[in-house]
């Protein structure tokens, strides 16, 4: 089965890593490969919205967690088999296909029950065990179809009905004495070339006459057995067959185990191991949210590589990446960031440029694989380039952004400084939000050997609005400092008129000491020219991260 590659940027996704992966997807998508799909383990900022929203773009599909679930790991490809069905025609679809269990769905595709190997036996045994009265559910038309018979007189075909069986091997005289203690029941008789049974099954009316190994019903008896209601059909088989195959046309519903549940692809596999073990066949059919069957999952497919892949785009740290990535293999990564401790026990694609954006780098891969990039994609990718450098006035900043930015205004017609504006603009908003929004919005983890810290940024186009609410701001980042067990917690807040910013931190005490920027209050730090997380802010708390190590 061809795995689902998905493309994420990173927790918390600012504008370039979710332009990177949305537009990263469409290029493989153009390239034939249908499997590869845009992701995101977060929400959209303001910035981010707005960009999509403008441009009329798809948003990635919002998986907030790797947790493995059944749906990465079911078999997606399920045969089933209506309820209605014989029990022989399924045991048939599933030694055909080679299955060991089939689900039983209604005339809708839900889901009732399921057909395997034991529980189908045992009912069996129930039925044909000589210490129990002997009878079946089924239809006379379910009959006709089990055992290719032919049919002479039929009523009611496809009615199902509870029977009795009797075969007709004793005496006339016996015979009729066990037709008449049976009289008040649906009555099945198998019987051979005994044409006085046939006489006293139609006196009496039974529901259904089956006359074996080819024999015939006369002209006479077959009149009387249409004004008496009798039903009657050829078998082509033997009478000790017939019994045999009238138990296999029972419905496959009464023969399948409505005792195992099924599970939800969005089920994580720590909840359904047990269930999946208890099972008598250890599997587990899965259904939607409508209970129709999608899929099954077995004990074995937990041993299996999961039916998914991942793209890394504008992170490689594990702390940046979406939660559960550990179960996954890792195709590619694609970054423009430091290169944290990533290792893998396989090569991959690794493309890392110290450039100002993810969106550049993927430009440039469409250019190299000869793909026209569609306007809308186009559009996006010039927004993640003007996001991440400031309207290319970040440090950051490199020439092949600047022409990449360029050539993206060139195919989508949009003016570089009036579309950089708009979009800071909408990025900038504070008012009306909360500070964990803020804080959450773009908001990234690190670790320098044992310590952990986190930095967030926001740009804006005044400080002032930040600047009157820095007890609530320095307060989250106390809650979100505490709860990580950080070293600090750090919001960057970029000034994109004046390109230099503050930095409001929570710190462990025992890491003050450390800090040497220059403050401008109490936990508030004025960080002169400094617009750039990853290139200006990260090498200097680097340095003292490792300062307070020693």
């Amino acid at each position: 089965m061809e795995k689902t590659v998905y493309i994420f940027g990173h927790k918390n996704p600012d504008t370039d890593s979710v332009v990177s992966a949305t537009a990263y997807a469409r290029l493989k998508q153009l390239q034939g490969f249908e499997n590869y799909k845009a992701a995101r383990a977060g929400h959209f900022n303001p910035q981010t919205d707005y960009i999509f929203k403008k441009f009329n773009v798809q948003s990635p599909k919002y998986i907030s967690n790797l947790t493995p679930k059944v749906e990465y790991y079911m078999e997606d490809e399920c045969q089933v088999v209506d309820e209605n069905k014989s029990v022989w025609a399924a045991i048939g679809e599933m030694d055909s296909a080679h299955l060991r269990a089939l689900p039983v769905v209604d005339k809708d595709g839900k889901y009732k029950s399921l057909l395997h190997y034991s529980a189908f036996a045992q009912k069996l045994l129930d039925i044909l065990n000589p210490e129990n009265k002997v009878s079946i559910s089924t239809s006379i038309g379910l009959i006709i179809r089990t055992m290719n018979a032919q049919p002479l007189i039929v009523h009611n075909q496809e009615e199902i009905f509870k029977s009795t069986i009797l075969v007709g091997a004793a005496s006339d005289d016996t015979f009729s004495r066990m037709l008449d203690e049976h009289k008040s029941e649906n009555i099945i008789v198998i019987t051979s070339d005994r044409e006085k049974i046939y006489e006293a099954c139609i006196e009496r009316s039974v529901k259904l006459l089956i006359i074996t190994s080819g024999y015939m019903l006369n002209k006479e008896l077959k009149e009387k057995a249409q004004q008496n209601g009798v039903s009657v059909i050829m078998s082509p088989y033997t009478t000790s067959d017939t019994v045999m195959m009238i138990a296999y046309s029972t419905p496959v519903s009464l023969m399948a185990d409505p005792e195992i549940q099924p599970v939800h692809p969005e089920d994580t596999i720590s909840k359904i191991r047990q269930v999946l073990l208890d099972s008598p066949i250890r599997r587990l059919p899965v259904v939607d949210a409508e209970n129709k069957v999608i899929g099954i999952i077995s004990e074995h497919d937990l041993t299996n590589e999961p039916n998914i892949q991942l793209i890394l785009v504008d992170h490689n740290e594990l702390s940046q990446a979406v939660e559960g990535i550990e179960h996954y293999k890792i195709q590619e990564v694609i970054d423009h960031h430091r290169i944290g401790p990533l290792s893998t026990t396989y090569p991959i694609t690794f493309i890392n440029k110290p450039i100002g954006s993810t969106s550049t780098i993927i430009t440039t891969l469409y250019q190299e694989a000869k793909i026209p990039i569609p306007k809308e994609i186009a559009s996006i990718l010039l927004c993640g380039i003007l996001s991440d450098t400031l309207i290319l006035q970040s440090t950051t900043t490199t020439d092949i952004d600047r022409q990449t930015a360029e050539y993206l205004s060139n195919i989508t017609d949009l003016d570089i400084q009036t579309l950089g504006k708009e979009i800071l603009t909408a990025g900038s908003r504070i008012k009306g939000r909360t500070a964990t929004e803020v804080i959450h919005q773009d908001m990234k983890e690190y670790r320098e050997n044992k310590s952990v810290y986190t930095v967030s940024q926001i740009e804006v186009g005044n400080l002032k609005e930040i600047l009157d609410r820095k007890k609530e701001f320095l307060s989250e980042l106390e809650i979100e400092r505490r709860s990580n067990k950080a070293v600090f917690a750090a919001l960057l807040v970029t000034d994109i008129t004046q390109l230099s910013s503050i930095l409001m931190m929570s710190t462990d005490p025992k890491f003050q000491p450390f800090i040497t920027f220059p403050k401008l209050e109490n936990d508030i730090y004025f960080l002169k020219d400094v617009v750039s997380r990853k290139k200006q802010l990260i090498p200097l708390i680097t340095e003292q991260v490792e300062n307070y190590e020693r």
